[in-house]
């Protein structure tokens, strides 16, 4: 693995970060305080992430996105994960890779789309009863003739209201298996305005505000079978092969937050003056500072090789798992110190340190939970022994 950019990716980091700082920076008070990403807003800026070349970025170049490399990716997503959550992730959208599993009608129908930035996607997996085990989901579809129909509720789906349809994941029957009875998954295509979809309004959420989830609900909702997302009952096998790599995107945009934490504390750190000195000078301060930074170096060395391991194909669940775990609770560790360091300003929405600490909470739950990640790690190390 080579540890050096090549002069492409830095242009990639170069080009993004400017971005970040010239359109997305500017807004962040307003979302911050009001909760809400106008759509004019929304417009405005996606125009702009389009003429840079920096929307649907990570899609491959023949359905028109840049192409890159996951490596070159990750660092992308690093420095957009800088902003505000919902100003980078509406108005500079990655669609969903699990679209890139559709026939090519559905690929016309729902991805070519959310490229062009005509209307987003949404996945619903999570309901009320059913988080980390999705297994235990209770949303249902059953064959009807020609078609399917859906029934159930799914929660926590982010950016639902703004989206054009959803691929929801609902029970579709069950399998014998040595351990029992398991469910069988089957992912759909609803389009928002279906008969017996309804999208309702979420809770209120501490982190990421202006980036909102909602409620949906499948009232004896009927789809065609040309809306089924890959093969009948094979939702799960569908999901690992194009959604594994999201764990590395939360990772590197907690990552991006983190750094910019860290600047801000080192800055502050330096100028601050007490008992005569900088701060910095005083070990209190200066330690947390290196310990900020190997957190940081940590989860992203994870990261990056994870990353680079995706491309060439030997990638493990539990690589992924150690970057999206190290990166998160890395985030959570370096925002807060940062706030210590700044001491009551750190509290005070002058600065974007509050929003930071507040958006890491989410990152250890969402994407599978820290203990899900301790899960993988250790399943994968008592594998290799028989255990």
């Amino acid at each position: 693995m080579d540890f050096g950019l090549s002069d492409e990716q830095k242009m990639i980091v170069e080009t993004t970060r400017s971005f970040v700082e010239t359109e997305l920076y500017p807004h962040e008070a307003e979302v911050e305080r009001t909760g809400v990403l106008r759509m004019d807003l929304i417009r405005e800026v996606q125009a702009k992430a389009m003429a840079a070349g920096l929307y649907a970025a990570n899609m491959p170049e023949e359905v028109g996105g840049a192409g890159l490399d996951t490596l070159s990716w990750l660092l992308y997503e690093k420095e957009l994960g800088r902003a505000n959550y919902a100003l980078h992730w509406t108005c500079v959208a990655r669609p969903s890779n699990i679209l890139l599993a559709g026939t090519p009608e559905q690929r016309d129908r729902y991805l070519m789309p959310c490229i062009r930035g005509e209307t987003w996607d949404c996945l619903a997996m999570t309901e009320p009863g059913a988080g980390s085990d999705l297994r235990g989901m209770k949303a249902s579809a059953r064959e009807d003739g020609g078609d399917w129909v859906l029934n159930g509720t799914k929660h926590f789906i982010s950016h639902a209201d703004i989206a054009g349809f959803t691929i929801a994941f609902m029970a579709s029957g069950e399998e014998d298996t040595p351990r029992g009875p398991k469910k069988r998954i089957t992912a759909f295509f609803v389009d928002k305005g279906t008969p017996g979809f309804t999208v309702r309004e979420g809770y209120r959420n501490v982190s990421h505000r202006g980036y909102t989830n909602a409620v949906l609900e499948f009232d004896t909702c009927r789809v065609p079978k040309d809306q089924v997302l890959g093969e009948p009952h094979k939702g799960f096998e569908v999901a690992n092969t194009w959604l594994g790599a999201t764990r590395l995107q939360v990772a590197s945009t907690c990552i991006g937050r983190a750094d910019r934490a860290l600047g801000l504390a080192i800055s502050y750190a330096a100028e601050r003056r007490q008992f005569g000195q900088a701060i910095g000078k005083f070990q209190g301060v200066s330690f947390k500072l290196a310990d900020m930074a190997l957190a940081l170096k940590a989860a992203e060395l994870l990261t990056r090789e994870a990353g680079w391991k995706f491309d060439q194909g030997t990638v493990t669940e539990a690589d992924m798992a150690m970057a999206k775990l190290k990166a998160t609770e890395a985030l959570a560790f370096i925002a807060d110190e940062a706030i210590q360091i700044h001491g009551g300003m750190g509290l005070m929405d002058d600065l974007p340190l509050e929003r930071i600490w507040r958006d890491a909470r989410v990152e250890r739950i969402w994407e599978g939970t820290s203990e899900i990640q301790r899960h993988i790690i250790s399943r994968e190390l008592l594998r290799a022994v028989g255990g």
